[in-house]
């Protein structure tokens, strides 16, 4: 006897998925149909992350100067839950990926004025870096190419290529 969910079931004739699921057969997009729809609507019909030119996901809040390498787009698009400041500049990598919640903050607040900005470096991170969920990297860090930056790190600091970093704050682990 086969047993058949009774979620399963309910959702096999909901006819307002089917254009859903036949296009999700036919798909060559690196996003998923269902997730590039509402992105597309959260950011060109309710104007969240409108002055951003590539697909941002619909949680996720990029605002300032931030330029991108080929295929990070993707992770812009899927990982949800990331804040990127650019007020003093990000420059991200080619072939840099990322996971939910990372957050990337290029500026502090003056303490003197909290309305005002302090002037640093700019964030850069390298090529093929992959950034772990719920990292935060702060302003004026710099990351050489091929960097592992571990679940939840707080990094502080500048490290070089080839690097597998971690904790709070964040420091080497092992070098590649």
């Amino acid at each position: 006897m086969k047993l058949v969910s009774p979620i399963r079931k309910e959702t096999k004739f909901r006819l307002w998925l089917w254009p859903i699921r036949i296009l999700t057969r036919f798909w060559r997009h690196p996003i998923q149909p269902g997730l590039w729809i509402v992105n597309k609507f959260f950011q060109g019909i309710l104007d969240i992350n409108n002055n951003i030119p590539w697909m941002v996901h619909f949680t996720s809040r990029v605002s300032g100067k931030v330029t991108i390498g080929k295929d990070v787009w993707i992770s812009f698009a899927v990982s949800g839950g990331c804040y990127i400041q650019g007020v003093n500049g990000i420059e991200i990598g080619d072939y840099t990926i990322f996971a939910p919640g990372v957050k990337i903050i290029s500026a502090n607040h003056n303490p003197s004025n909290l309305k005002k900005w302090e002037l640093s470096e700019p964030v850069r991170i390298g090529e093929k870096c992959w950034i772990g969920a719920n990292s935060v990297i702060l302003s004026g860090v710099q990351l050489g190419d091929n960097v592992i930056v571990g679940a939840g790190a707080i990094v502080t600091k500048s490290f070089p290529s080839n690097s597998v970093i971690g904790g709070n704050p964040a420091r080497l682990i092992r070098q590649l």
